[in-house]
């Protein structure tokens, strides 16, 4: 009989379910769209979900994907998701984490930016770790969400019984096993392990914050019962669960990673010429995280991390970011005045993208010049939703230098590149961070949403300069999702082993060194427009 595994993979907007065999071949994959609240009368940066929409969403691709699958067959299960904050009360129901009151409403999203003063007070305090943060708690982790619940909605934070990530629900739910994933408190709520391998929630970070609450009681808030991802919860699927999903009673769950550790694991599973630390995963989608896997703890200013265990046993995973990178260039399309009308004549015949990138080629051809250089004068800084790295302020802006009255496709089709040279600057910028305390790259590693548009992989490789890896496997997310699931069960030994066993090969993108110059020069223009934006604060907030 052949063994499957499933990924669970929770997105910002969709939830997404992969089998996959003992050899890391997918079979069946479903997908199903999730609520996003954005709340009217609210600054624009609050975003909401709902847990129960959430697992409904999920229940549902899980069985779309065991359609005709015997249910012995079935050998684990992997979940990951964003990380995002989920609230319950008393009798482990919703409730609400929203200025609406909508109980419904009780998951604050991984990209939602209330609490901009709770995470100032936070970073004033300069406590010790936040050098395993990159040197200040960022707005999109769970502390400064937590502080701001306790400060503006007094009857949720009095109410609730457990507060999780979101990828650590998924497995409550599936399990009924409340312990909390070593990836999810290490890297979103301060939890320390330190380079002597001793670890705990810092009491003292807590205490100055006014957040002793959460540690009462064993820290029953927020869980006491830590444990590495891959290994087996509780008994595996209850019961009821069971029978919901037509799978067997103690089917083995695999504790849970964030959708971006799990996307790393499923590119490290891919084979590269470069060393496993020199290789930096990016999981392009909404938003781009970069990961990289190293043997020793270093530490890098506005990069996440060194974070111990999180991912591979042994090694220190870094995490850099940028906060908006497909959600960035939909808006350029979106906002765009010709938008409407190319929508309305492309129908459903060609991806927007795919135009795009016709038109630029056109536009190219009578120049005798590579398309990277139609946007000699049009410069973007893509800051649009606040920088998460290497300079860890959300309170960065994004810029667009060269705009005329032009409202052409031709004219989209020419921010659209700049953006995209403008997120793939952002990504050199977090590369140069890390080389200046001596991390090398040797690859890159590439998965997600935007790895589906040739010029986003293409321009990725020119801009920084390196060999891009575009595995053959697509569903890297969904692929280490799974790989959870297969180290639960009886099959594999470990996480690693599973991930040598399930993982492929792919295909390199060289850089193309003949436009090299172009793209140094563009990236000089892209660190002076960052600059340009700090001169013009400090003149508008001079006296």
């Amino acid at each position: 009989m052949a063994t499957y595994y499933i990924g669970v993979d929770v997105g910002t907007a969709s939830v997404r379910a992969g089998i996959f065999d003992q050899n890391g071949r997918i079979i069946k994959s479903s997908s199903h769209e999730i609520k996003i609240w954005n709340p009217k009368g609210s600054r624009r940066d609050f975003y909401e979900q709902s847990s129960d929409n959430i697992w409904e969403s999920c229940c549902k691709v899980i069985k779309d994907v065991v359609e005709n699958i015997d249910p012995d067959a079935v050998a684990g299960i992997g979940f990951d998701a964003t990380c995002s904050l989920v609230a319950l009360d008393n009798e482990d129901k919703p409730i609400t984490v929203s200025p609406t009151g909508e109980h419904e409403q009780n998951v604050i999203m991984w990209m939602d930016h209330r609490a901009v003063q709770e995470t100032e007070v936070i970073n004033s305090l300069n406590h010790s770790a936040f050098q395993y943060v990159g040197g200040k708690v960022s707005i999109e982790m769970q502390l400064p969400k937590l502080l701001w619940l306790k400060r503006n909605l007094s009857e949720t934070w009095y109410q609730t019984k457990r507060f999780m990530d979101l990828p650590d629900f998924l497995t409550w739910k599936a399990t009924n096993c409340d312990s909390r994933s070593l990836c999810s408190v290490v890297c979103k709520w301060n939890y320390i392990i330190d380079e002597s391998g001793c670890h705990g929630w810092p009491s003292d970070l807590f205490e100055l914050i006014g957040l002793t609450e959460l540690l009462e009681n064993h820290a029953s808030l927020i869980g006491s019962n830590i444990k590495f991802p891959g290994t087996p919860q509780g008994s595996g699927l209850t019961y009821s669960v069971a029978q919901e999903l037509g799978l067997n009673p103690g089917t083995p769950v695999g504790t849970s990673l964030i959708d971006a550790y799990a996307g790393a694991l499923g590119l490290f599973a891919c084979h590269a010429d470069a060393p496993l630390d020199k290789r930096l995963a990016l999981i392009c989608g909404t938003s781009t995280c970069h990961m990289l896997s190293v043997s020793q703890p270093t530490f890098v200013n506005g990069v996440w991390g060194p974070y111990a265990d999180v991912l591979l046993p042994g090694m220190w995973l870094l995490e850099g970011g940028q906060s908006a990178t497909g959600k960035l260039l939909d808006h350029i399309v979106e906002t765009h005045p010709c938008y409407p009308s190319l929508k309305e004549r492309l129908s459903l015949t060609t991806p927007i993208p795919e135009e795009l990138s016709r038109i630029l080629h056109t536009m190219s051809r009578p120049t005798g010049r590579p398309v990277s250089n139609l946007t000699k004068d049009l410069h973007v800084w893509p800051d649009f939703h606040g920088n998460r790295s290497p300079l860890a302020d959300p309170t960065v802006k994004g810029m667009i230098c060269g705009i005329t009255l032009d409202s052409s496709e031709e004219n989209l089709a020419l921010q659209y590149l700049a953006t995209i040279q403008a997120l793939c600057y952002g990504t050199r910028h977090i590369i140069d961070s890390l080389r200046e305390r001596d991390v090398e790259i040797g690859c890159l590693l590439l998965c997600g949403g935007l790895t589906k548009i040739d010029l986003f992989s293409v321009t990725m490789a020119d801009a920084v300069g390196l060999p891009v890896v575009l595995p053959n496997k697509k569903e890297s997310v969904l692929l280490g999702s799974a790989m959870l699931g297969a180290s639960a069960s009886a099959h594999f030994s470990s996480l690693n082993e599973a991930m040598t066993k399930m993982g492929g090969y792919g295909r390199t993108i060289q850089p193309n060194q003949q436009d090299r110059k172009f793209h140094d020069r563009k990236y000089k223009v892209f660190l002076k427009m960052l600059q340009d934006q700090k001169d013009y604060e400090k003149i508008m907030n001079s006296s």
